[in-house]
């Protein structure tokens, strides 16, 4: 019997939509993956130079470039990079207004042309653009997902990691709620080789790695000048179709909507959840303190304001 062949599509082809690109092939995930972008060629060609690289990187699928959607249908993932970046002295909130139209816009077309697929959003601000898509798409809940957790995850383990001085994967964190100052690096779970941070670190190294984490989006905006973070924001995206397009069942931080998880309605937000062949399997709760609860509230009233500003 023969195998259905895994398919991703990638809306966007500036910088992140590149990068995800790249790592995709470099991890050679699925059979086809489709570049589109607006600007005609420019998917076109960054998809050429992409697939030169596959005798170097072992990749045997083909990467496509395009501006026609109908070259998208089938998909089984459809990661979402459209819309403009942030410049210094902008916050996510900034973008709002106007990446709003442009991912309604490529959601309907994607969605379309495939209506089975599962929605990764990493446009910004992450949190109303996931409720973006969810509400234009009609998808079930557990088909549209946000890239946030894993890209803030990542740097709140880099920056512990650097503090103490050992190796970056042997370092376990978790970021949870909004995709921006709100967001909330959990303390009280972090572990290096399984030792807690706090038997490692003096509460005011771990204050100090909770606000860059926090901040960490912005001090690359602050250095680049013209443009955003793309090369851990496409991975972490792949991170997460990865899981979906091989069924893996990671347990990965994401932008899920929640129907009284974690006592928060309503809203998507950055929390544990497993990631398999039907997209966000289940949402993994476990008891928050009281602190951290209060602290979390701060990220649904931050969302919550975003999604106000979405009119949908």
């Amino acid at each position: 019997m023969e195998t259905k062949s895994r398919k991703l599509t990638i809306i966007g082809a500036g910088a992140v939509g590149c990068a995800a690109a790249q790592w995709a092939i470099s991890r050679n995930i699925c059979e086809e993956i489709v570049l589109v972008d607006v600007v005609e060629g420019l998917a076109v060609g960054k998809a050429l130079d992409l697939s030169q690289a596959a005798p170097l990187c072992g990749f045997t699928g083909n990467i496509i470039g395009t501006s026609d959607y109908t070259l998208t249908k089938d998909s089984d993932v459809i990661i979402i990079t459209a819309g403009l970046a942030r410049k210094p002295g902008m916050s996510r909130d900034d973008l709002l207004e106007k990446n709003v139209q442009i991912v309604k816009e490529v959601t309907q077309k994607a969605a379309q042309n495939s209506p089975s697929a599962c929605f990764i959003v990493i446009t910004n601000p992450i949190d109303a653009m996931v409720y973006t898509v969810f509400k234009v798409s009609g998808f079930p809940k557990n088909k549209v997902v946000g890239m946030a957790g894993v890209l803030d995850s990542a740097r709140y383990r880099t920056f512990i990691a650097k503090e103490i001085g050992v190796a970056p994967k042997d370092v376990s964190a978790l970021v949870m709620g909004i995709h921006g100052d709100f967001m909330l690096p959990l303390v009280r779970l972090a572990t290096v080789g399984g030792i807690p941070v706090s038997e490692l670190l003096t509460q005011d190294k771990i204050d100090a790695i909770v606000k860059r984490t926090q901040q960490a989006g912005a001090e690359i905006v602050g250095h680049l000048k013209t443009g955003s973070a793309f090369v851990t924001p496409g991975l972490s995206a792949i991170e997460m179709a990865q899981s979906i397009l091989n069924d893996e069942k990671r347990i990965l931080p994401c932008a899920a909507y929640l129907e009284g998880e974690f006592g928060i309605s309503g809203v998507f937000l950055g929390v544990p959840v497993i990631l398999g062949k039907n997209g966000v399997e289940k949402i993994v709760e476990f008891e928050l303190t009281s602190e951290e609860k209060a602290l979390l509230s701060k990220s649904v009233e931050a969302v919550k304001k975003q999604v106000e500003k979405t009119g949908l």
